[in-house]
């Protein structure tokens, strides 16, 4: 099989989205299928000039015999090619739709929804990140069920978490600085933990550097600013290093597509606390981590003084997350998966 996908530049950006992304090509072609990367320029979501020029040239670049598969962050790009989307049975590779990023203002959830809307009923095959997704996208855009596939993430092979080893707890929240992953709503949090031995580290690079400078300004008003490390863009042996001493992985996003971090923290044995912001907490027991509402900081707090306080308890969780870990599906299944998923829709 020949595969093109079409995808906002850089291709190597850090986040969940674009690791998945990496991830099911080096599948794909490890299984065999010929893969091409086209990268888009210009501004997506809210596509510029530049984008829809980008998105053209690119389309053009598709063979006859090649499945066209377009990210959804890049998709509103091809608006005005939605005709020849439909006679080639495009398919749209969504992580979440982007109208429903909580970081947009309501007029422009409106313009992404419509645009998205529309796309979405003229694409041949329309794969997602996660169960919840599929459900939003046949609930809120009309999208019939027969052509939506879940392809869930992989997650690679990692090794045991050994934590702080204490006294202290060491949480730790893997995520981009931007307002939708809710880092403030965790400061606020733990400042109401200043009798408990803890520390944070926020690794994640500052894609809204305004919002960072908030967050670093929120942290000595709130007086755990030496309590708190913020890390920035961290990956390789680097972030393994910051898994490998973990206590506790948190997380107060306002919405995730699937919530890859979380993933990647039971595969180490690490308990998780998030907020229960899109399909964040489906990977999630009670035994495993705890899920708290969107935005409330007081029991995300509550939440984690039983889990910081109770140092029994964290270590079975701790247990229970390393065997929920060693169920999740590995890349090469999903990257088989997806493979599949390109073939029913062609």
């Amino acid at each position: 099989m020949r595969v093109a996908l079409l995808v906002p530049a850089p291709f190597e950006t850090v986040s969940g989205g674009y690791a998945y992304d990496r991830a099911i090509v080096a599948g794909l072609r490890a299984n065999g299928d010929e893969v091409a990367v086209l990268e888009l320029a210009g501004t997506h979501p809210l596509s510029d000039a530049a984008a829809q020029a980008s998105a053209r040239a690119a389309w053009q670049r598709v063979a006859a015999d090649t499945v066209p598969v377009i990210d959804g962050l890049g998709l509103p790009a091809f608006a005005r090619l939605a005709d020849a989307l439909a006679a080639r049975g495009a398919v749209a590779l969504i992580h979440h739709p982007t109208a429903l990023e909580p970081d947009h203002d309501d007029a422009t959830r409106d313009t992404l929804r419509a645009t998205e809307r529309e796309l979405f009923g003229r694409l041949g095959r329309i794969i997602v990140t996660s169960a919840a997704t599929a459900e939003r996208l046949a609930s809120e855009f009309a999208v019939p069920r027969a052509r939506i596939a879940v392809v869930v993430p992989g997650t690679a092979d990692a090794p045991r978490s050994e934590g702080s080893g204490g006294p202290g707890c060491m949480i730790l929240s893997v995520g981009v600085i931007t307002p939708r992953k809710g880092h403030d709503v965790l400061l606020r949090a733990l400042a109401k933990l200043p009798d408990l031995d803890w520390t944070l580290t926020i690794a994640g690079a500052p894609r809204d550097t305004e919002h960072a400078a908030m967050l670093r300004m929120l942290a000595g008003e709130l007086g755990i600013a030496p309590r708190v490390t913020f890390a920035g863009e961290v990956v390789d042996d680097a972030l393994e290093a910051l898994w490998r001493r973990a206590d506790i992985f948190a997380l107060a996003t306002r919405f995730e597509g699937y919530g890859m971090a979380v993933a990647e923290a039971l595969k180490r044995g690490v308990p998780v606390a998030v907020t229960d912001g899109g399909a964040v907490g489906s990977l999630l027991t009670p035994q495993t981590g705890v899920v708290t509402a969107v935005g409330d900081a007081a029991a995300l707090s509550r939440a984690l003084r039983r889990m910081i306080f109770d140092r029994p308890l964290r270590e079975e969780m701790r247990a229970a997350a390393w065997l929920a870990g060693r169920a999740l599906p590995d890349w090469n299944a999903q990257a088989h998966a997806f493979a599949a998923a390109l073939a029913e829709g062609a």
